[in-house]
């Protein structure tokens, strides 16, 4: 039997908002498709924005770094720093971490995710508290962070993609869960005909229309040379076979090597190997029968998806 949750009284929810507008501590609320809906006055004047119903965090860090405001972020290509952030970010029920602003404001900053995927953000400026051995954590952050991540795309390596797999079997909560073994179609010819730079081109737009495709809460790694992992948590078969779906579409359309001689040659396509968790299955187990399904589904023709018993 399950019990109504209180209701707040009269005048209490006017007063916690009046509040938070007026608190130092910055607060930002992003929904499930990780768009800004709510940011009180600390949190819009330390990142430059304005909350509109459309701003996305992706595009919030693009816009602070081309103009130099808001967080600092030390990159040269702005979409991999976007794709490995986006492996940890609202990955977990609560996760806390330290940003730097350009401002030279020091940030403790904490994010907590609801079920449904609606993410608070909650953080204070800690520039005048004690930095002893800041650096030193500062260094093991981003070598953790390297650790984890594929240095040409962005995403999770295999290693990290391992580990959030069996993170997430290991819980009650996401289930149904759906993982998807990808594979790109004809890679090596592109390679082997186009040069190893046109293959990275591609490698790396498949990794953004992957991101693009998917929730944050959803897991994606690179885990060999042209192989990719998808993790779907709270998803059953359906849903997760409409998402790839949807990816494949985009893929078709993509053309990341389009130029003067026949741009309609230039595209690429990738096959799909999906398979529903069952409970107390192990990372290992699930993923081969992945792959099984992703076999089956070369050995179909490619540029399809085939979903396993």
């Amino acid at each position: 039997m399950t019990t109504a949750p209180a209701r707040l009284p009269s005048g209490l929810a006017e007063t916690l908002l009046e509040l938070q507008e007026q608190s130092p501590l910055l607060v930002a609320l992003f929904d499930a498709r990780d768009v800004l809906c709510h940011a009180n006055p600390a949190f819009r004047e330390a990142y430059c924005v304005e909350p509109d119903g459309l701003l996305t965090w992706a595009d919030m860090m693009r816009d602070n770094h081309a103009h130099g405001r808001g967080a600092l972020i030390e990159t040269e290509d702005i979409e991999a720093w976007i794709s490995a952030v986006s492996n940890r970010r609202g990955k977990l029920p609560y996760r806390a971490f330290e940003v730097d602003l350009c401002d030279g404001r020091w940030l403790w900053v904490t994010e907590t995710v609801q079920a449904q995927g609606w993410m608070l953000l909650v953080a204070s400026d800690i520039t005048n508290l004690r930095q002893d051995n800041r650096s030193l954590r500062l260094a093991h952050v981003r070598a953790l962070a390297a650790a984890q991540t594929d240095p040409l795309t962005g995403l999770s390596n295999r290693r990290h993609g391992m580990q959030m797999l069996q993170d997430v079997l290991s819980r009650s909560e996401p289930w149904p869960l759906c993982i998807a073994v990808l594979d790109l179609d004809h890679f090596k010819a592109i390679n082997d005909g186009l040069g190893h730079a046109a293959g990275d081109r591609v490698l790396c737009d498949f990794a953004r229309q992957l991101q693009a495709s998917i929730r944050r809460e959803d897991g994606c790694a690179r885990i060999g040379g042209e192989e990719f992992l998808l993790i779907l948590p709270a998803t059953g078969a359906p849903q997760a076979q409409a998402i790839m779906e949807r990816l494949q579409d985009r893929v078709r359309k993509a053309r990341p090597l389009e130029g003067p001689a026949d741009p309609a040659s230039r595209g690429y396509t990738c096959s799909i190997g999906l398979t529903q968790a069952i409970w107390g299955e192990s990372a290992n187990t699930l993923l081969a029968r992945a792959d099984t399904a992703l076999y089956q589904a070369k050995a179909e023709g490619r540029d399809r998806i085939f979903l396993a018993d």
